[in-house]
This record gives C-alpha cells, sequence and structure tokens, in this order.
C-alpha cells in the first residue's frame, strides 16, 4: 500500500482514515460485524459477567445471550447492503451449556446467526481435535487456523484451511485465521499440532491470496491485541484484523477501553468487542479499487436491556436448558465433613473453603511451576455439608464462572496484594485473601497498609520469608487478577499473564474427586497476631 496517500482523521470520535487528493472513483463499502470470546453465553449475563436471573433479565439488568445477538444482527444488517459477520474464536468452555453439548449447540446458533466465518480460538482445543472436528463438521461456513500445520492430526487433516475467499457485494475478500502460538500449553491440541509465529503465517497466506486476485484482507485473529498490533505492523497487505483472546475492548466511547475502535497500525484496522457477546462489533470500511482503506469508522454496540430477544430463539435456549439440571444433580465427590464457607469466617480469617478452593487453584497448575495461590474470600459463596457433593452446590460456592489465571509478579507485589486484602477487615470486605503456597500474620489493630507481616513462601521444600525482589508464579481468578477487589497491583505488574484457564468450579470439583472422600482441615496458613 502506499502509505503517502493516506492520512489519518477522526470522524465523530472514531478512528478512521480517508485518501487525499487524487483517489480513484470506485469505492466497494462493506460492514464487519463480529464478535469474540464468546465462551458459551447463550443466556444472558450480569454486568459482571456472570449469570443473571430471569427476574434481572426482566427488569433490563442484563446483558448480551443469544437472543439478543439475533436481533441485534438482524437490525445491524437491515443498515447495510453489505455485511459480514464473523467470529474471533473462544466459542467453547465457560458454562454448563458448553459441558453437556461441547460443540453442537454452539454450531447451531452460529449457524442460526448466519456467520461467514470464524478463527481456531484455543478453547476450541480443550476437548481435542475430535471435537473441534466435529463442530466443523456442523457449522456452514469455513473455520481458519493459519499459523499450525495439522498435516498430521488425522481428525483436521485436509480439513482445517488456513485462509479462504468469500465473494460479497461482487468483490473477493480474503480471510485468515490465527490461534495463540503457545496452544498446545493452554488447551488439548494432541501431539500431531505444530504451531507456528503468527508473523509469518499470516504473510503466507496474505501472499497467496494475493497471487489470487484478492486486495482485501481480512485476519481472524485469537492471538490478542498485543500480538494483532505486532502483525499488522510486520506484514503487508493486511487490511484488516478483528480480534480475539484477551477479551480486549476496543471503543471511543467507553472509558474502559484499552485503545480505539478501531486500532489503526499503518494501513490496518484492528478490532475487538470485549467478550461474552456483551458486545456486538461493528466496524464499515471504504475500500478503493486497489483494495486500499479508504475510511473505517464504527463502535462495539452494547447488548443492554435496550436490545429485544428474539422470543423464538429464548425459548430454544430454554428448551436446551432442562437437560443441565442433571449435571447439577450430578454426585461428583464426597466429603468426610461440612466444607466452610460462612461469609463471616472467609473473609474474616483462614477457612476451610478457602483452604480447598486455594489448594485446588494451586494443584491445577503447579506442573507450570505455580507456587503461590489467592482466592478473594467474596468469591466463596456458600458452604458444602458432609457426604455427596453434587455440582450444583459446587456451583452455588462458585456461582461467578471466574477462570483460573496464572502470571508472574515481584514479592513486593504480593505482599501489596495481602496488605489489600486486609484493608478493609472491619468492613468484612470480600477482598480477605485465601491463600495456598504461602503463610501469613495478621495484625488488624495496626493502620491499613501495615497489617501483614511473617510472610513465608515455600521454596526448594521449605518455608522461607518472601522476597520482595523475588519474581514468583502466581495462580488466582481471572477476577483478582484483572483489578477485582482492589487487587489492582495484579493488573499493573503482572508478567506473562494468561487469564482464561479453566473453570473455577470445574478445577474444584475435579479437586474434591481426586481428594475423595474429602477431609477439610485448617493448618494456621493464615493467623491473626
Amino acid at each position: 500500500m502506499d502509505m503517502s496517500r493516506l492520512k489519518l482523521r477522526l470522524l465523530g470520535g472514531a478512528a478512521a482514515l480517508t485518501l487525499g487528493a487524487g483517489a480513484a472513483a470506485a469505492e466497494y463499502s462493506l460492514t464487519i460485524l463480529h464478535t469474540n470470546d464468546f465462551h458459551a453465553r447463550f443466556e444472558p449475563i450480569s454486568k459482571y459477567d456472570s449469570p443473571c436471573s430471569a427476574e434481572d433479565n426482566a427488569e433490563g439488568k442484563c446483558f448480551g445471550g443469544t437472543a439478543r445477538l439475533v436481533s441485534a444482527i438482524n437490525e445491524a444488517r437491515a443498515r447495510t447492503n453489505n455485511a459480514i459477520l464473523v467470529d474471533g474464536g473462544d466459542q467453547f468452555q465457560g458454562t454448563l451449556f458448553y459441558t453437556y453439548y461441547k460443540g453442537k449447540m454452539a454450531a447451531e446458533f452460529m449457524n442460526k446467526l448466519g456467520y461467514d466465518a470464524m478463527t481456531v480460538g484455543n478453547h476450541e482445543f480443550d476437548d481435542g481435535p475430535e471435537v473441534l472436528a466435529g463442530f466443523m463438521d456442523a457449522v456452514e461456513f469455513p473455520v481458519l487456523m493459519s499459523n499450525a500445520d495439522v498435516s498430521g492430526e488425522p481428525a483436521l487433516a485436509g480439513k482445517l484451511a488456513k485462509s479462504t475467499i468469500l465473494e460479497r457485494g461482487g468483490e473477493k475478500l480474503g480471510f485468515i485465521g490465527l490461534t495463540p502460538h503457545d496452544t498446545d500449553e493452554l488447551a488439548s491440541p494432541g501431539k500431531n499440532i505444530i504451531f507456528t509465529d503468527p508473523v509469518g503465517a499470516v504473510q503466507a497466506e496474505v501472499d497467496k491470496l494475493t497471487a489470487e486476485g484478492v486486495n482485501k484482507i481480512i485476519v481472524l485473529s485469537h492471538s490478542g491485541y498485543g500480538v494483532d498490533k505486532r502483525v499488522a505492523a510486520e506484514t503487508t497487505g493486511v487490511d484488516v484484523i478483528v480480534g480475539g483472546h484477551t477479551n480486549t475492548l476496543l471503543s471511543n466511547t467507553n472509558e474502559r477501553a484499552e485503545g480505539p475502535y478501531p486500532t489503526m497500525v499503518g494501513g490496518t484496522a484492528i478490532v475487538s468487542a470485549y467478550a461474552y457477546g456483551k458486545f456486538l462489533g461493528e466496524l464499515n470500511v471504504t475500500f478503493n479499487d486497489a483494495g486500499e482503506i479508504l475510511e473505517a469508522k464504527g463502535e462495539p454496540l452494547i447488548m443492554d436491556g435496550a436490545v429485544a430477544e428474539d422470543g423464538a430463539t429464548k425459548e430454544r435456549i430454554a428448551e436446551l436448558a432442562k437437560p443441565l439440571e442433571e449435571i447439577r444433580s450430578k454426585i461428583v465427590a464426597e466429603t468426610a465433613e461440612a466444607i466452610d464457607g460462612d461469609k463471616g469466617n472467609c473473609r474474616a480469617g483462614e477457612c476451610t473453603m478457602g483452604n480447598l478452593v486455594a489448594d485446588a487453584m494451586l494443584d491445577r497448575v503447579k506442573d507450570q511451576g505455580v507456587t503461590i495461590a489467592i482466592q478473594n474470600g467474596g468469591g466463596l459463596r456458600a458452604s458444602i455439608d458432609a457426604g455427596p457433593v453434587t455440582m450444583g452446590e459446587v456451583l452455588t460456592v462458585l456461582p461467578f464462572q471466574n477462570t483460573l489465571s496464572t502470571f508472574e509478579t515481584h514479592g513486593k507485589t504480593i505482599l501489596e496484594a495481602l496488605e489489600n486484602g486486609l484493608s478493609q477487615y472491619e468492613d468484612g470486605a470480600g477482598r480477605f485473601p485465601q491463600v495456598a503456597g504461602l503463610t501469613f500474620k495478621f495484625d488488624t489493630s495496626a493502620a491499613a497498609g501495615s497489617r501483614v507481616s511473617d510472610v513465608m513462601v515455600m521454596d526448594a521444600g521449605a518455608m522461607v520469608p518472601i522476597d520482595p525482589d523475588k519474581v514468583y508464579k502466581v495462580v488466582t481468578n481471572n477476577y483478582v487478577r484483572g483489578g477485582g477487589d482492589g487487587y489492582k497491583m495484579f493488573a499493573a505488574d503482572a508478567m506473562n499473564v494468561y487469564d482464561f484457564g479453566p473453570d473455577l468450579a470445574d478445577v474444584t470439583a475435579d479437586y474434591l474427586a481426586a481428594n475423595a472422600p474429602f477431609m477439610p482441615y485448617l493448618d494456621g496458613r493464615i493467623a491473626a497476631k
């Protein structure tokens, strides 16, 4: 692209590109509707991205849900004569709908919504390549992944394309898929798939598409905002990148946005619409006859109570929800004694539910070198009685659909986090930290910010004082890692972050089952001075 012909301007607060004088008269306009990281949120969600009750939904307090997306997408298509609908990956995993139906329910509703293409997210591999292959058999659109060699995987060889060409409005559009380079560490793709760096993979497909006469190229990227910017900067010929993986909200009006919509890197427009169906991305792009962007503008549309739910879709989801009661009643483990998740106890000191959940988190990721777990007491919502334990009971304790989040941070940041956890002790605040892999003492008579002492961590098989300058590997839930409950230090000083691990309720249920009959215990890891 001749970048000297392009100049950047702002239109109504939206980032846009416009050509200077001498532009060719022929123009092609395209509306790109997009979603990413839907994670089986077929039913509406709350403002906290957790389940939302029917009562709250009726009062207009909920967001998202497939029934709203049906209405919003129909309305968006009616506003333009040339639209496509694409997805940035991770349709799989996140609710009981996926646990029960795997990819079948996602395929049914993506077909109903009329998607044109999607990329493979890492969670599409959570149950192995066979489940992904079954999903691909069921959908009526191409599923793409350019940065992997699947020729050695029988379930996907010859089926999973790197790119494709679709015709819209008399023009050829090229689509390229991307998945995380480290998908083999994040999911269960098996040993037969070789993942490669995104830049080289994208450029190879751009060159292939260009040779076939395609000059309008869209990358569907489940690689994260940072990687998307790198791909845009280090490749040529990419016009639009529809992002995913980091649940990034790009917007020109939302104060929580991580960047403008679209984010322009050279002549490439990058868009992303947060996650969970809470927004529908709508990017309007105008190209010249050389395939260069003349203008790119838009905004993610909030799927709030003002968006009507499609009645037939809502009824179908309710029908599909009925068998989930079987999962909720399924016995997953047994506990020898009651596990104490009382609010008053878990927000004031060590409690047996806090030990269970923190230990379960640490056990799940210890093979990654993680040595410390921190769980906010407010995330524990109930106790579990002695005897058989159902999945419904576990979900009552951990109802927020939080995921495991792993990262690296300094010892001084962990100390700051513990102080935050004790800073509102008098109020019974939910930020009180339940922990594993470390011990500490606290003094509530001291001023907030100086209440924690004697912090010890496991090192080479022995408990030693925490080193403020050392980097530790930590696991928490995605809410805390993102700064929830005052843990903003984890959002600021976190390296090698991955916020989208398995569901915390599933992790806890698995740990209970592996240790059945579970014996709750206190071991003095948290002590008042």
